[in-house]
Parts: structure tokens; C-alpha cells; sequence
């Protein structure tokens, strides 16, 4: 790499790690001076904008061989976290279970919410908990069911179909 490269590669990699961290520090920072509503909802929404530009900027600092060097080492460290691509069937069935008793808890709960113990007065709880059970069941199912998922939200998308045998 030439000096003049591994310098715009520096500054951009500055440039999108203030982007990224601009909104993540600033915005807990501003609601906690306990400003008036609308000026907290001003000032934050300037930062999230702000760090969408800085994060164009940064890409357009240190050009697209360096933003494809910075993705590259991001994606690697994430890439150990991610799904596995295939799952065994009691993996599968409970994921299933996880990405399932969300949607029908929250379907269910407009109708039952007065049997649910603290649900009308406090259902902030109940809603971190469907959603993070259901992001989690994402993961268990693993790589496979992301494809199937994928598929439904594309037109082109294709489905495997076997034929049915009736007895």
C-alpha cells in the first residue's frame, strides 16, 4: 500500500468509528441532561443523521479498496458469531418453538392481556422478552431457515416442494 493510501485508510476508519459511536454515546448523553422533550428528540436525531453522513464521508475518504478492506475484517470477526448453516431437527424444532411463541404471545395478548400477571400496567418487559426469544430463534435456526426466510420476501424466490403421497 502506498503512505498516501494507508492514510486515507486511517482517517476513514477514524471517520466511521466516530459515526458509529457519535449516536451510541451522544444520544444516552443528551436524554440523561433531562433537556425538554423536543429538544432531546432534536438534538438525537441530529446525531443519528450526523453519523449517517460521517459514515458516508468515512467510505468516501478511504475509497472503495479501503471500505472493502474494513468490511472484510468486520465480517470476519462477526462470521464466528453468526448462524451454522445446517442445524440438527431438535435444534430446529426448538428454534421453531422460539420464533414461534412471539408472534402467537403478541397475537394472543390483545385478547388475554388481563390474564397476563402485570401485562396492562407494565408490558415493556414482556415485549423485550418476545423480541429478544425471537431474534435468538432466528439464530438457532440457523442459515438454512435465513434462506427460507429470505426467499418469502423476494418474488423471484423459490421454494423446494416435494410431492405428496397420499396413502
Amino acid at each position: 500500500m502506498k503512505p498516501d493510501y494507508n492514510l486515507r485508510l486511517l482517517v476513514g476508519t477514524g471517520i466511521l468509528a466516530l459515526s458509529v459511536l457519535l449516536p451510541l454515546i451522544g444520544i444516552p448523553f443528551v436524554t440523561y441532561l433531562s433537556l425538554p422533550t423536543a429538544t432531546t428528540a432534536s438534538i438525537s436525531g441530529a446525531l443519528l443523521l450526523s453519523g449517517e453522513v460521517l459514515g458516508i464521508i468515512s467510505i468516501a475518504v478511504m475509497g472503495k479498496p479501503g471500505y472493502a478492506f474494513i468490511k472484510g475484517r468486520i465480517s470476519r470477526i462477526f462470521k464466528k458469531f453468526g448462524p451454522p448453516q445446517h442445524v440438527s431437527l431438535r435444534r430446529h424444532r426448538i428454534g421453531l418453538a422460539m420464533f414461534c411463541i412471539p408472534i402467537l404471545f403478541g397475537w394472543l395478548s390483545a385478547y388475554t392481556a388481563p390474564l397476563i400477571p402485570d401485562f396492562t400496567s407494565n408490558p415493556l418487559p414482556y415485549a423485550l422478552a418476545g423480541d429478544l426469544l425471537f431474534i435468538a430463534g432466528l439464530f438457532v435456526l440457523g442459515g438454512e431457515f435465513w434462506g427460507k426466510l429470505q426467499s418469502l420476501f423476494r418474488h423471484d424466490g423459490e421454494a423446494e416442494t416435494t410431492d405428496l403421497q397420499v396413502p
